[in-house]
């Protein structure tokens, strides 16, 4: 296949900073059609060239990595029904008109449960405060939690759409309580071991505060300069709430690279054709499938769709797509009619957030890459 103009897209992107670097893959079948690194991993402290195998902060391409595909398990261990009442497991949750909120309506982004908050302010607050070592601590995580389950729902559940990290927070520590491990863990050794992905883990900043863990930083496509914790964020997790909570996290901290996605998607894609047992095809197709309990909503089960309008996917993915952005400018697209999928990592926030320029390079850059396709 002739990728000539993609390539040419991605030079250009780079030139007029977009983004100082990125990795794209493009997979058609089981198969890589393609596979580049445009650009710079690094600007600061130093200039470094991206690498095929660069490792980035997915932020929350983390909800449909990690955290739906660990409900899915529990669905398929028995454990939870869709249906079950989240009070079910942390009765306390009730309060504040959220008592029928369901994991369905969780991970349909219809809760009810406010987009986000900022936690994080308390939690640094009360290191600075002279509570040592509390920001990434036990105490801090259940803090979040303690404040997630006495949120007042903005909205009766299953009436509005709204994209919600506190929901997928509430999902990660769900996990953990039924498996009785934590999420990182339970996801490495039941999810990226079995999937044979070897660049894929959350960053637990508790290990990496007592030197337990290195991460190579060489490797790695840092993020942007943090005005609290005041450096330049490279093998911690960007997202504020996360790093409270010490890196692990149901919404946002997974690190992973192109290669390792593509590994991913392939996984469900076997299984959806009913090739692999891994997970069986009915369940997987009720993730995949838009949800209709909130007419016109464009979210599947801890994934996202394509809008009717002004999709970041573009023009040419079919209705039997799903997908999912991250806030540092990583994205998958995964067309389950055409057989393919794109994974677009960048570093858009490097050095600063303020960059927003991608919102208008993925729709473009998808259409080109889905046109390449079209045409073989």
């Amino acid at each position: 296949m002739v990728f000539h103009p993609v390539e040419d897209a991605f030079k250009e992107a780079v030139a007029q900073g977009v983004f100082p670097g990125a990795v794209v893959l493009v997979g058609k079948g089981e198969e890589v059609v393609f596979e580049r690194a445009f650009g710079l991993r690094s600007l600061v402290p130093e200039k470094s060239p991206m690498q095929a195998d660069t490792i980035f902060d997915l932020a929350s391409l983390t909800k449909p990595l990690v955290t739906a595909m660990a409900m899915m398990l529990q669905v398929r261990e028995k454990k939870i029904r869709l249906e079950d009442r989240i009070t079910r497991f942390f009765p306390n949750f009730g309060v504040f008109g959220k008592t029928h909120v369901t994991f369905r309506h969780l991970l349909a982004h219809c809760s009810g449960l406010p987009a986000w908050q900022p936690y994080y302010e308390d939690i640094v607050k009360g290191a600075r405060e002279g509570r040592i070592n509390f920001i990434a601590s036990r105490a801090a995580k259940s803090y979040v939690f303690e404040r997630i389950h006495r949120e007042k729902s903005a909205s009766p559940p299953g009436t509005v759409s709204l994209y919600s990290d506190l929901g997928f927070m509430l999902l990660g520590e769900v996990v953990e309580e039924i498996t009785g491990w934590t999420l990182d863990r339970y996801c490495q050794d039941k999810v990226f071991k079995p999937m044979g992905l070897r660049s894929t883990s959350f960053v637990d900043l508790t290990q990496l505060r007592t030197r337990r863990l290195e991460p190579v930083h060489e490797m790695i496509a840092p993020t942007e300069h943090c005005p609290w914790r005041k450096r330049i964020l490279c093998g911690e997790v960007h997202d504020d709430n996360a790093y409270a909570m010490g890196g692990v996290a149901g919404h946002a901290g997974l690190f992973s690279s192109a290669r390792d996605i593509h590994l991913f998607i392939n996984r469900l894609r076997n299984c959806s054709r009913g090739e692999d047992p891994f997970l069986p095809a009915p369940l997987l197709k009720e993730f995949l499938t838009r949800d209709e309990t909130v007419k016109g909503s464009n979210f599947a089960l801890g994934w996202d769709t394509p809008a009717p309008e002004n999709s970041s996917s573009g023009s040419y993915f079919s209705p039997h797509s799903v997908g999912h952005l991250g806030f540092t400018g990583t994205s998958i697209w995964w067309d389950l009619e055409k057989d393919c999928h794109v994974v677009l990592l960048s570093n858009r926030i490097h050095p600063s957030r303020s960059n927003d320029k991608i919102k208008a390079f993925r729709p473009y850059i998808h259409d080109l890459i889905m046109k390449t396709l079209d045409n073989e």
